[in-house]
């Protein structure tokens, strides 16, 4: 169809190329024709004059052989009125000789103009030929396998030629007829309609094909659409069926059979709202957190009565684990209530504010100015034998100190008091029957923690048998671990067993258990391997108060500190120097003598108390 189109497109070029000639060969014609119309009328012209003159003569003769004798004289004035006629009427045919040869000089000079214009239109004709029939090869060559279209073109072609060698002839040959000239321009513009004719019918069906290939395409991209549509749709139908019949499926399993809801264990809940705790905690807080200190180390002040700036702005710097509070800190019920609702709320972390409620003679709150139900000494109790008591004796001491915003308790004494009179727990302990020890702890620890209270046994291993205040200084049980598993850890053993938050270490060295002479609350062997390993206690372990001279003697604030938490201590009770314990344990920490996962270990047990009571 393309080689098609490229031969009607050179054939339409032919067409207007034979036009143009025809035309100026035309006019070649018209100019031949006035040419030869004056060669005519100037031989017309010669024509008359010799039939004149002929005509005279003859007259001339027959008029005087005709006439006699006796008619002369007429005829003599006859022949002189036709003479003059025949002057007049050779004047008038030399004037119109005249204008004919004027004529037929311009004439010629029209001719020549003529014959120039021929003779270059047939040298453009014969260029044209020339174009068209390299042209022809080309398109010959490039129809070889359009046979019939080639054919019709080439007769086309030879008509063109046939036409071409009459325009020729009728350039050359002046004198054809004007019917003849009307004829083929009749031809001529039959022909150029014929070719419009048939190039608008091949774009026509060029159109036409274009269109119902158009058509055919669209029907069939549509058809595709259409089909991938209705797959789409059947894809979406199945689906929706699934759906509806897994739905229907878990309908019926939820009639038949309603699946166990799992439920998260208190345990499973507090674990994760104190692992989410610590773990955006900065280190300095975390170290911070370990401790347990008074108002004063706190703030720097000489006595504290109440929480204001200084106390804010303290513990901004040092997120301590808790406050204990002792008798000058104590004035009224409403004063003591605000300083400890006020410090909890400054605090970016929840604290422990602990008190020594023992009963009895240590009791910092019920042997203050505050009116609460007061709790006879332990020693009492513990000789009555009434471990109701016991329990009574725990719930009064917990309720009074919750209504007041305290949450830990350092009591009850588990001490099995071994030389009576001579100890200085002198009545704070239950006696020295570690049997009857370990059943009144047991109820004192269930009545303190009843109420939201942490207890927290003191002094393990045990310091019954010390004879020494470790405030004063050094002291020493001479005690094997057997015996002491036979005797001082029984009530201890009960204790854990009820469930008690805290054990307080004390600075007591047993030389027969940590052979360094090392003091309980500083020695591995005595809280890593027999409270956690052997009594199984999983709470948190507290020194006893480090600035004890005990150990303040032997120990700087930094080394004691850094020691227990080795040792396995998870909190720090009131160092001697705060700011350089608290420094101390975080160089550890950073410079690697103590992992911060250990930091992390002890804070996980320290969060689990301080979590519970919000969690229940």
């Amino acid at each position: 169809m393309g080689i098609y189109m490229i031969k009607l497109f050179n054939r339409r070029k032919h067409i207007v190329s034979e036009e143009e000639v025809a035309d100026d060969v035309e006019t070649t014609d018209n100019y031949a024709d006035d040419s030869a119309e004056i060669n005519d009328n100037e031989n017309e012209a010669g024509d008359t004059e010799d039939s004149v003159s002929e005509s005279g003569a003859e007259d001339t003769k027959d008029s005087v052989s005709d006439s006699g004798p006796e008619d002369t004289e007429d005829s003599e004035s006859d022949s002189e009125t036709e003479d003059s006629v025949s002057v007049i009427e050779l004047d008038d045919e030399s004037s119109e000789t005249a204008d004919i040869e004027s004529d037929t000089a311009e004439s010629g000079q029209i001719s020549n103009e003529a014959d120039y214009i021929a003779s270059e239109i047939r040298a453009a004709e014969s260029e044209r030929m020339e174009e068209e029939q390299e042209t022809a090869d080309n398109i010959e060559e490039s129809n070889n396998n359009m046979s019939e279209q080639g054919e019709d073109f080439s007769n086309d072609d030879d008509e063109i030629d046939s036409e071409e060698e009459l325009e020729e002839d009728s350039s050359l040959s002046s004198g054809r007829d004007t019917s003849y000239e009307e004829n083929r321009r009749a031809y001529r513009r039959k022909r150029r309609i014929r070719n419009q004719i048939i190039a608008y019918g091949v774009v026509v069906i060029i159109m036409a094909v274009i269109i119902t290939a158009g058509v055919m395409a669209g029907r069939k991209v549509s058809g595709i659409i259409k089909e991938k549509r209705q797959n789409d749709e059947q894809i979406v139908q199945q689906n929706e069926g699934q759906d509806v019949e897994a739905d229907n499926q878990q309908e019926e399993i939820l009639i038949e059979e309603p699946p166990e809801i799992e439920e998260v264990s208190v345990d499973e809940q507090l674990e994760e709202i104190v692992n989410n705790c610590i773990s955006v905690m900065p280190l300095e807080d975390k170290v911070a957190g370990l401790f347990i200190i008074s108002p004063e180390a706190l703030t720097g002040f000489r006595t504290v009565s109440q929480a204001g700036d200084a106390t804010q702005e303290a513990l901004g710097k040092y997120a301590v684990g808790g406050l204990i509070y002792f008798s000058q800190n104590i004035e009224d019920k409403e004063q003591l209530s605000q300083m400890i609702s006020n410090t909890a709320a400054m605090s970016k972390y929840p604290m422990f504010f602990g008190v020594d409620e023992e009963g009895g003679t240590v009791s910092r709150v019920a042997n203050s100015a505050i009116e609460v139900t007061q709790v006879g000494d332990m020693l009492t109790i513990g000789e009555s034998g009434d471990t109701t008591a016991a329990y009574e004796a725990g719930v009064t001491i917990g309720s009074y100190l919750k209504d007041l915003g305290f949450n830990l308790d350092f009591a009850p004494v588990a001490d099995v008091v071994g030389n009576a009179g001579n100890s200085p727990l002198e009545k704070r302990a239950f006696g020295s029957d570690p049997s009857l020890c370990a059943d009144m702890v047991s109820n004192v620890v269930e009545g303190i923690q009843g109420t939201s209270v942490s207890a927290c046994l003191k002094h393990f291993p045990g310091i019954g048998d010390s004879e020494k205040d470790m405030h004063e200084g050094k002291a020493e049980t001479t005690k094997t671990l057997d015996e002491m598993k036979n005797s001082d850890f029984i009530p201890f053993q009960a204790g854990i067993e009820s469930g008690v938050d805290l054990i307080m270490v004390s600075h007591i060295t047993a030389s027969s258990v940590d052979a360094e002479g090392t003091p309980s609350s500083l020695s591995r062997i005595v809280i890593t391997d027999v409270l956690r390993t052997d009594l199984g206690f999983e709470g948190v372990v507290i020194t006893d108060a480090l600035d004890m001279r005990a150990i303040s003697d032997y120990y700087t604030s930094e080394e004691a500190a850094v020691k227990a938490i080795l040792a396995g201590a998870d909190m720090l009770l009131m160092p001697e120097d705060f700011e350089s314990a608290y420094d101390g344990v975080l160089a550890a920490v950073q410079d690697g003598r103590i992992s911060e996962e250990r930091i992390d270990e002890s804070l996980r047990r320290i969060y689990r108390i301080k979590y519970a009571d919000k969690l229940e």
